[in-house]
């Protein structure tokens, strides 16, 4: 069983980390990194049944709660078998957590992939949306993310994968 959390506490208050949220998969979207990663998109808009993904990664909303949390089960790479999803919970009145998890099992060559692969792009690609979350609301505030080599040579072999099949058909 995979576990990955990502969390971070913000110096916000619950209601303006949940309107983030709430932009998920939007063209106002305030939260996914669509300006280093694909765009996180939908075939309707967030909400249970929902289902898109982003680049090769598909999957379906099972839960949202708008303001506090969000939950997708995974479609694709078939060799992915769980949810993933962020949460949004009060610390106090001026500071709150936002919680990306992701629960799995894998399967067949996914087994080898996510290690390899998939966990370091997802890694990377969540201190990201963090990083995003935070700065949308305290300005200033620095990133705190950084690729490495393997990570940025891994998105372009992803990247690049994604535009060969787009272009094959």
């Amino acid at each position: 069983m995979i576990r990955n959390v990502h969390s971070r506490v913000i110096a916000a208050d619950a209601q303006s980390v949940g309107r983030l949220l709430d932009t998920l998969a939007t063209d106002d979207d305030r939260l996914w990194p669509v300006d280093q990663w694909p765009a996180m998109r939908f075939d309707r808009p967030l909400g249970v049944d929902a289902s898109g993904g982003h680049g090769p990664i598909r999957y379906t909303c099972v839960k949202y709660v708008p303001g506090r949390e969000v939950r997708f089960r995974f479609r694709r790479p078939l060799g992915f078998d769980g949810t993933h999803g962020f949460v949004v919970e009060e610390v106090d009145a001026t500071h709150s957590r936002l919680t990306h998890e992701l629960v799995m099992r894998t399967h067949g060559k996914d087994r080898l992939a996510w290690p390899l692969v998939w966990r370091w792009l997802h890694d990377a690609l969540l201190e990201d949306s963090l990083d995003l979350a935070e700065t949308a609301l305290v300005p200033g505030t620095p990133p705190r993310s950084f690729h490495s080599g393997y990570v940025r040579f891994l998105r372009a072999r992803v990247h690049s994968a994604e535009v060969r099949k787009e272009f094959a058909g």
